[in-house]
């Protein structure tokens, strides 16, 4: 799997039995949260964007529809008996869902910076998502990519950065609303936004390449060299003290 995906074999300690079944536990309890509160989400961003005529908020409900098939793709992958078979696909749906994300951004904004359609209005519902959203999902993105790099799962570790990409979204989302609200400067959320279809896009090239900092998991019950990938080497010496 690592040469497919072109990324050098990692050698790390291996992982007992137990270990591997508990990270596997809670990589699934965590992409439940995540496509949980998503689901939630969507539904109050895009039925709040509608009433207010947000693009911005819209957008960032379809984000989360987007968010949920990448954590869907994390929980398929290890609803099955050998994860590591289902690793390749997985990283594909999280790309794809990348790409998704930047290319509705990118449209998004450039519409609103054209003055095309409504402009906004004031959201208190939308502040208090976006407030809520840039609370939750750092803690659950940490959550996942720290058992990801553990368990040595690409897709867990890159939908760890689909979520995390949420959070930036969110501050996003949360200075435009503010500053419609406060200063009337409209342009403020659209360029913003830009910036993260350009994150989005990095981190899809990354997933299809399944860059993600950590070898599959079939690597993690091998021995080898150490390539010098340090974050995984971390997360692995801080997951055998526990």
């Amino acid at each position: 799997m690592a040469a497919e995906l072109g990324l050098p074999s990692l050698g790390r300690p291996s992982l007992s039995v137990e270990r591997r079944e508990l990270l596997q536990r809670r990589i699934r309890w965590f992409v439940a949260a995540t496509i949980t509160y998503n689901v939630i989400e969507a539904v109050i961003a895009i039925s709040e964007g509608a009433r207010v005529s947000s693009g911005a908020l819209i957008g960032f409900g379809l984000d989360s529809v987007i968010e949920v098939s990448s954590a869907a793709a994390v929980a398929w992958q290890f609803a099955g008996k050998d994860p590591e078979r289902r690793e390749k696909v997985a990283l594909r749906i999280i790309a794809f869902s990348f790409f998704a994300l930047a290319a509705y951004v990118s449209v998004d904004s450039i519409r609103t910076l054209l003055g095309v359609g409504s402009e906004a209005e004031h959201s208190s519902i939308g502040i208090v998502l976006a407030a809520v959203s840039l609370a939750i999902m750092p803690l659950l993105s940490w959550a996942e990519r720290r058992a990801g790099r553990e368990l040595g799962s690409l897709s867990a570790v890159a939908d760890s950065k689909q979520t995390l990409l949420c959070t930036y979204l969110s501050a996003v989302l949360l200075v435009g609303l503010l500053l419609n609200s406060l200063f009337g400067w409209s342009w403020a959320d659209p360029v913003a936004a830009l910036v993260i279809a350009a994150i989005a896009v990095r981190e899809g090239v990354n997933a299809w390449k399944g860059e993600a900092c950590c070898a599959p998991v079939g690597q993690l019950a091998g021995a080898g060299e150490d390539h010098g990938c340090s974050c995984c080497a971390e997360e692995a010496r801080d997951g055998s003290h526990k």
